[in-house]
């Protein structure tokens, strides 16, 4: 989605580390990106590529030991990395919101979801206990909660997995927060309760101007519901761009591969491609480009430089294939060169 608006999020040069007695492991490295208001970020990758903490991150939701080591994220201008732990409490659930994978760890199943959510919205709005309540309501109606008028004293076990997601989204817009960070919100439900879900964030996106950063593995989920999709891998983005030429004409090895082992509606193939090996452990992330022992088309400059991210069509991929310079990826290698 084009905008001219000025970014509602802005990430600069994020670096997420964790300590340990073996050295410090670098989880999130220089990551850097922008969503504007009403825009849906889809942010992909396979286990273990960093995507949800950088989501973690920007809500100050990082568990100890991991901290931010370098970067800033700033949230409508105002910059919320280094804010004290009690400010940036106020900023959550008021300015940002946050829908997790299981909705059961985001309720309590101690208490009915009129008290959660009145609760919430009484936080971080002057509200009276009866208009908080009555903001519940009209929030439970908004996400598709059939008779909310009977459910909203109901407690969390009472509602069926996809019913449970819905309550997390209307506690996620209690105090109608300016970005919502949605990690695997569709993972654990099934796939006619997923579109249902993914048709609800991009009608709040659509009414209430909310930027959305949805992070997840599923490229399906992309393809309905982002605008832009960056995806990542190793702890950095290795391409960003708009969503169809992402999928359509991707520019990175790694997303060609992501797009290669999807399979199309209407065609007839033996095998799906696959991308040999898996993702590099934090403790031995290889020199130069993290993706060269498992690409077809590195170079012997992939294995000692490591690219940024350059353009690339419509997009932007870190790749040496796309260097302006036409200096490339050089030689081709043979894979047993790396593997050796």
């Amino acid at each position: 989605m084009a905008t001219n608006n000025p970014p509602l999020l802005e990430v600069r040069n994020l670096r997420v580390e964790f300590p340990t007695r073996r050295g410090t492991l670098l989880a999130v490295d220089d990551v850097s990106f922008d969503i504007a208001p009403g825009e849906v970020l889809g942010v992909v990758g396979e286990s273990g590529a960093g995507k949800s903490l950088t989501g973690n991150a920007i809500i100050g939701l990082l568990e100890p030991p991991g901290r931010i080591a370098a970067g800033e994220i700033r949230l409508e201008g105002k910059r919320i990395d280094n804010l004290p732990y009690e400010e940036m409490r106020k900023i959550r659930g008021a300015r940002i919101g946050a829908i997790f994978q299981d909705p059961l760890t985001s309720l309590n199943p101690l208490y009915s979801v009129s008290h959660q959510l009145v609760e919430t919205i009484q936080t971080h709005l002057p509200l009276s206990a009866s208009a908080a309540r009555a903001r519940a309501l009209d929030l439970l109606k908004e996400v598709g909660i059939p008779g909310a008028e009977e459910r909203i004293d109901h407690y969390p076990h009472q509602f069926s997995g996809g019913m449970r997601q819905r309550v997390v989204i209307a506690l996620a817009l209690c105090a109608g927060p300016r970005l919502i960070v949605a990690d695997e919100p569709t993972t654990a439900l099934d796939v006619s309760i997923q579109a249902q879900i993914i048709a609800l964030l991009k009608k709040l996106c659509r009414e209430h101007g909310t930027a959305v950063m949805l992070v997840t593995h599923d490229m399906g989920v992309i393809a309905e519901t982002a605008d832009r999709v960056a995806v990542m891998y190793a702890g950095r983005i290795v391409e960003i761009g708009p969503v169809r030429d992402v999928i359509k004409h991707a520019q990175h090895p790694y997303t060609k591969g992501l797009m290669g082992s999807i399979p199309s509606l209407g065609v007839r193939t033996e095998r799906l491609n696959q991308i040999d090996g898996s993702m590099p452990r934090l403790t031995a992330i290889p020199k130069g480009c993290a993706f060269n022992p498992r690409c077809t088309a590195r170079g012997e400059r992939c294995l000692v430089e490591r690219p940024d991210l350059m353009s690339a069509g419509a997009s932007r991929a870190a790749c040496w294939l796309h260097d302006a310079r036409g200096v490339g990826a050089s030689v081709p290698l043979a894979r047993e060169t790396v593997n050796a």
